[in-house]
């Protein structure tokens, strides 16, 4: 008797945890000054291709999930912190930071582009020794930029501010993703006839995005892996990528 009242108890403290876990609200944290991966639009509302591939991975496997934006500069601090239970922030990963965090399934390949005023002549990295280049701060762009000039290379919050320097004179490149390279010289109104994308860098190995979760997080990270993995299957990623970024 006592064997069984001790197994029906244990079956309900898991069901309760299990609906617990159900009801739970994921926290997806953006630094939405990345368009267009994650950005705000008109209506204050963070959309964009991360966004949508973070939507359709929580329909796939039945969470709810909240958007929040975060400062770049303390994303990580917010994820360690337990402000935030995913990053999807166009993070790059990277051996130093798979140290502290772990990593989803990459979702997309990304490459460093040289954004430059449409008379600008600079084919290769060579051309930038020892010019202003600028980036945003402890992004792969400004590790980029930092690998060229050294400590010269110019450090900013939002990429959108380096972008504006540039027009405005103030920098000779500006090292930033593709997708957010061609976004703003390609895209945008107010930079389309004045910016372009001189070069992107030839690396050895290829950029990799990835859904970050906190060190250790299995849950988390095997449901979002899940996820990504079935976005992929259904052909998701492939529309996501037309909608938002083109080819």
């Amino acid at each position: 008797m006592f064997r069984k009242i001790f197994l029906a108890a244990l079956m309900l403290l898991l069901s309760a945890n299990m609906a617990i876990a159900a009801q739970k609200t994921f926290v997806i944290a953006h630094d939405a000054t990345w368009p267009p991966m994650e950005y705000v639009d008109a209506n204050k509302k963070i959309v964009g291709y991360s966004v949508d591939y973070i939507d359709a991975i929580a329909k796939e496997v039945g969470i709810e999930v909240a958007h929040k934006n975060f400062a770049w500069t303390g994303i990580f601090a917010e994820l360690a912190a337990g402000r935030c239970d995913v990053i999807s922030s166009s993070v790059t990963i990277t051996p130093e930071r798979a140290q502290v965090m772990d990593f989803s399934i990459p979702y997309y390949i990304v490459q460093q582009a040289v954004v430059t005023t449409n008379d600008a002549t600079f084919a290769s990295t060579d051309d930038l020794k020892g010019k202003r280049l600028g980036a945003q701060l402890s992004t792969t762009g400004y590790f980029a930029a930092h690998e060229i000039i050294g400590n010269k290379a110019k450090s900013y919050d939002a990429i959108g501010h380096a972008i504006e320097d540039l027009k405005n004179g103030r920098l000779d490149a500006v090292i930033c993703d593709d997708p957010v390279a061609a976004d703003y010289a390609l895209q945008s109104a107010g930079n389309k006839d004045a910016l372009k994308i001189a070069f992107v860098i030839d690396n050895a190995e290829e950029e990799h995005y990835g859904f970050a979760v906190r060190k250790g997080d299995k849950e988390t990270l095997d449901l979002i892996n899940k996820g990504v993995a079935a976005v992929k299957e259904k052909g998701i990623e492939a529309e996501l990528i037309k909608k938002w970024i083109g080819k």
